[in-house]
């Protein structure tokens, strides 16, 4: 008996966590998975054309290349039924943001705008949204709970971020769109983008040249494994217990800048040589999740650790990326 497929919208669903995401639900073969990317230069497009290889030989899977700036072309997308948005497409990275505000906002806010118009103009119910732990801006109150309304982001990315979820909350309470703002925490693993730490430092240590360090070393970042974020955002996808939610993504551990060196250097099986250099504008010191409430509401449960991801990250980048010029 043939059942009937539902239809879900991935935004930037060739990036590196959307990629993910697509597979997993190609996986379930519950779903006709619909992606947008704009394939654009922030990084090598070939990457991203690597990525849903697989994904492009599922007849369940659908590539619309476009830009979610552009209404009439969305128009045309959006001549499909959905029953959900994963809206996680965006212009990425803190400090680039701070070169180019105006075109973080145009991607970020307009883009975030005009989906959630489609949402509601095609009466789509569900809206999960691509949020960042940049948000919180420096704080000290740690772990970062989602119930600490006084957010400080410091770079032009981490306020789109906020921008969207703020949006996002006008539409549940105008239209009764239920909106899911997931705040990830320094996702790590196969497909990770180029600009990141862990592929930029395994990447450079592997050609025997010099990583740029940013200030002392004790900086640290909550590293959280792209499965098991693709498994929380999964997850959301189901959720409709309330109308509206932040909820953090990430793995309740923090690793300072020092430590993660020392991991890829036991992975990688190459020594770092570092180039001191004064910490960066728009870079939080700290990062560290409070994740009770996604266990609670989306049962989530990180289990990767940063060792086993690495592992994880350095089988890939040994297979393919040799072959991304």
């Amino acid at each position: 008996m043939s059942t009937t497929l539902k239809n879900v919208l991935v935004t930037g669903g060739a990036g590196f966590i959307g990629s993910h995401l697509c597979d997993l639900l190609l996986a379930e073969k519950q779903w006709r998975v619909h992606c947008i990317d704009s394939f654009d230069n922030f990084y090598n497009p070939e990457t991203k054309k690597q990525n849903i290889n697989a994904a492009l030989k599922n007849e369940n899977f659908v590539l619309h290349q476009g830009d979610i700036r552009d209404t009439a072309y969305l128009e045309k997308v959006f001549q499909q039924s959905f029953d959900v948005i994963v809206h996680l497409a965006a212009r990425a990275g803190v400090r680039p943001s701070i070169e180019q505000p105006l075109l973080y906002e145009d991607v970020n806010i307009k883009g975030t705008l005009n989906l959630l118009e489609k949402a509601r103009e095609k009466n789509i119910r569900q809206f999960v949204f691509a949020g960042s732990s940049s948000v919180y801006g420096v704080n000290p109150n740690t772990p970062w709970s989602e119930d600490d309304f006084v957010l400080k982001p410091i770079s032009p990315y981490a306020s789109t971020k906020v921008a969207g979820e703020l949006t996002g909350h006008t539409y549940t309470h105008l239209y009764g769109i239920r909106f899911i703002s997931l705040r990830f925490f320094t996702v790590f693993g196969p497909r990770q983008r180029p600009d990141l730490a862990i592929h930029k430092f395994y990447k450079l240590m592997s050609e025997n040249k010099r990583i740029p360090f940013y200030g002392n070393g004790e900086t640290s970042r909550d590293y959280t494994y792209v499965g098991d974020i693709v498994k929380g955002i999964r997850a959301a996808i189901d959720y409709d217990k309330s109308p509206y939610e932040i909820i953090n993504l990430g793995n309740s551990r923090t690793v300072t800048l020092h430590q993660l060196i020392s991991h890829i250097e036991n992975v990688s099986g190459h020594k770092a040589n570092l180039e001191k250099l004064p910490e960066q504008p728009g870079d939080v010191p700290h990062t560290y999740a409070n994740i009770s409430k996604a266990q609670r509401l989306l049962n989530y449960k990180p289990e990767t650790s940063l060792e086993e991801g690495l592992k994880e990250f350095k089988k890939w980048f040994d297979t393919v990326h040799s072959t991304v010029k």
